[in-house]
């Protein structure tokens, strides 16, 4: 591997214009491909093997054309000062808004109030319907501002009005300000770390080059435009990370007096054999997430993974081609201004990645306990977890969305917001009204059910539908008990009649799916891990080491759980954080950090103990390997981390709940692997095993390839070999800024 890529650096940095050629070609053609690839279908989620989804299915068989798939709107009249909606006033109103909506563009149906039943017990709240003959995607602008106009001509007549529903959903934000300044922060760390501006602009162009390739392959290929969120997550910070490692080891290479062609093709050959195996683990733990059976899912972690293949190919094809347009410019100035004078290497300080190492191998015990009970106090709040899908109720108050939600919940009850769908299938049985009619009461004596609609059956008389509001809201634990009950009584219904009987709606849905990804945690951990595992295994040729990351993942990722409940279930610090709304934990959360915190876990863990290791393997004892491995590489991986968590980080200035949620998962996440795990408890267990640290078994030592990631052949054929050339100068530096 070392040798393969040594090669591949050499290539990239002579034929350097055909390199950044190639590569400007690609992000052409890329970018024509997505600006020409139609237009991708909508995001239809769906969560197959689930009874809900079952009865979606049922429903789009049964009800041909029923408009299922529409854009809808529910515009909710709240009387002023506790008056009635249904004085005359008030009423004629009402009725005022509903006719101008019913007068818009696209509007296929609109119910009024006070036709359909829609009005409060006490008469202070009412509700409308508008229906839509297009999904809210093929919605125009036109009709949306003729709906908000006409709330608006509502609140002019003295009324509360408000409006949800998808009709109203704005598409998540992929970018903002607080974005943008996660980059200013990367590349401020950047310029820190290398104090060269060359050197710290190189790692954010590869990035960018790689991050644009990656999404218009995206869009190229049909994916929504959801799937590009964990892209552009990732897809930034790990190309920074990756050029970062390797721009390091070039330095590294040149301050030992290398040429700028021959550090090239050793720090592609080294810590770009740490960047293969690290976007390996990072793909694995991605792709991984189709385990799920969740087609969304699915698609976010192919897509991530596909823009991480790219960022690995920049790293090593691209970044040393633009190396060796400026060869000397990333160095440091005063190593450029000794190689220009001919002085001798001055005197360099202890880092303080040595320093901080000898400091916790000098009580390793007492570190490696104060760590895994700092995190394992941090993680206690995860206990609580709870999962749910968020709705209007997540959204800021400041949102017509939640205001709207409130009202409904004020007037109608907590539970209005989050009907039960039951569809019956009479097909079978004999006789399909009694059969329907016992169903109905069944559901009308559960307890925990207010009130269910009249049935309503298809034309062909073999299905009928009824809606169930609950007595609490859809995401409480007592709604979740009560679609299980319902569920229980369906399998006495069909005892009984024949009849059978399932239940949907975005409540159920939302049960559903937690259950559904619930139950892949296990498999998926298992195959993820044990791949990831075996991968390390090869990279280290060790037995303890993989073992040792892989448990320092769980502990860090135990912790970020922990912040997670603290802040978007207790509600801690989420004034500071901007959340609307505490409540479940998104259902897709837990699968969903577990892959990505585990590919990045594995990034700082193969960056830190290849150099470690590379040390050891050189004749260093076990604990002068630790000090020298932090040397060499506890600036970048405290400079990537830093990194990542900024560009992580700005997510949660973002509106929504979701993404809000996935950027401090994702922040906390990797401050804790990256700081507590692989900087703290990392040397820590190093020093307590010793030697015992690199044991491996003689017959799987003679089993397992020799990927030669720490580059010691090639170090060892490039020193004895080429020596003396290491040491002549590049012929294009003295032209070279």
């Amino acid at each position: 591997m070392a040798s393969l890529l040594y090669r591949l650096g050499r290539l990239s940095f002579r034929q350097r214009r055909y390199f950044a050629f190639a590569w400007i070609v690609v992000l052409v053609a890329c970018a024509f491909a997505a600006l020409n690839a139609p237009e991708a279908e909508n995001d239809d989620f769906s969560i197959p093997g689930t009874e809900s989804q079952q009865a979606f299915d049922l429903l789009d068989e049964r009800f041909p054309g029923g408009n299922s798939d529409g854009a809808e709107a529910r515009i909710v009249f709240v009387g002023p000062d506790g008056q009635k909606v249904t004085a005359g006033q008030n009423k004629a109103a009402v009725e005022k808004v509903v006719a101008t909506v019913a007068d818009g563009t696209q509007v296929g149906q609109v119910e009024s109030p006070f036709d359909e039943g829609a009005v409060s017990e006490d008469g202070t709240t009412a509700y409308a319907t508008v229906s839509y003959e297009v999904v809210s995607e093929d919605l125009t602008e036109g009709s949306k501002k003729a709906l908000m106009d006409a709330v608006q001509e509502g609140r002019d007549l003295g009324l509360t009005v408000e409006v949800g529903g998808s009709a109203v959903e704005v598409d998540p934000e992929l970018g903002g300000i607080t974005e943008l300044i996660g980059i200013g922060v990367a590349a401020i760390v950047l310029v820190i770390t290398f104090r060269a501006l060359v050197a710290a602009g190189l790692p954010l162009v590869t990035a960018l080059v790689g991050l644009g390739a990656g999404i218009c392959v995206i869009i190229a290929t049909g994916m929504s435009t959801t799937t590009t969120t964990l892209a552009l997550m990732l897809g930034l910070a790990v190309g920074i990370d990756y050029a970062l490692f390797i721009v390091s080891r070039y330095r590294t290479e040149r301050a030992e007096g290398r040429t700028a062609e021959e550090a090239v093709g050793l720090a592609v050959g080294t810590a770009g054999s740490a960047v293969v195996f690290a976007g390996a683990t990072v793909v694995i733990a991605l792709a991984g997430l189709s385990l799920a059976g969740v087609p969304t899912l699915t698609d976010m972690g192919l897509a991530a993974a596909g823009t991480v293949v790219v960022a690995v190919l920049v790293a090593l094809t691209l970044l040393p081609a633009l190396l060796g347009f400026f060869p000397r410019a990333v160095l440091p100035r005063a190593l450029r201004a000794r190689r220009a004078t001919g002085q001798p290497a001055a005197a360099v300080k202890e880092p303080a990645g040595s320093r901080w190492a000898r400091l916790v191998i000098r009580r390793p015990l007492a570190v490696l306990l104060l760590t895994v009970v700092g995190l394992g106090v941090v993680a206690v709040p995860a206990l609580d977890l709870r999962l749910g899908l968020p709705g209007d109720e997540a959204q800021p108050t400041s949102t017509t969305q939640r205001r709207a939600y409130d009202a409904l919940a004020d007037g109608f009850g907590p539970g209005f917001n989050g009907p039960l769908t039951v569809v019956i299938d009479v097909k079978e049985v004999t006789d399909p009204k009694a059969a329907v009619g016992q169903a109905a009461k069944g559901l009308a004596a559960t307890d925990g059910v207010v009130s269910i609609s009249p049935p309503m059956y298809d034309e062909a008389g073999d299905t009928a539908v009824v809606s169930a509001v609950p007595s609490t809201g859809p995401t409480a634990a007592e709604t979740k008990d009560l679609v299980k009950a319902i569920r229980v009584g369906a399998d006495d219904l069909r005892a009984d009649t024949g009849a059978a009987m399932v239940v949907t709606g975005n409540t159920a849905v939302n049960i559903d799916i937690s259950t559904k990804l619930t139950s892949a945690l296990v498999p998926y951990l298992a195959v993820v891990v044990g791949l990831a595992v075996v991968l390390l295994l090869i990279v280290f040729r060790s037995v303890l080491v993989p073992l040792k990351a892989a448990l320092g993942f769980l502990l860090s990722v135990a912790a970020s759980f922990g912040v997670i409940v603290a802040v978007f279930q207790w509600g801690w610090l989420s004034d500071q954080l901007g959340v609307a709304q505490t409540g479940p934990v998104m259902s897709m959360m837990p699968i969903f950090l577990i892959g990505v915190v585990f590919g990045l876990a594995m990034d700082y863990e193969v960056f830190l103990v290849t150099r470690i290791r590379e040390a050891y393997v050189r004749g260093e004892r076990p604990s002068q390997a630790i000090v020298t491995g932090f040397r060499h590489s506890a600036r970048v991986v405290v400079a990537a981390a830093v990194i990542m968590i900024s560009v992580f980080a700005g997510f949660i200035g973002m509106t929504d709940s979701m993404i809000k949620m996935l950027g401090v998962g994702l922040a906390s996440a990797v401050f804790f692997d990256a700081f507590v795990v692989r900087m703290t408890l990392v040397p820590a267990v190093l020093a307590l095993l010793g030697r015992k640290a690199w044991w491996l078994p003689r017959w799987l030592d003679r089993a397992l390839p020799d990927m030669d990631v720490e580059g010691e052949k090639l170090t060892r054929s490039r020193t004895t070999d080429q020596a003396p050339l290491a040491l002549a100068p590049h012929p294009d530096e003295s032209v070279k800024a």
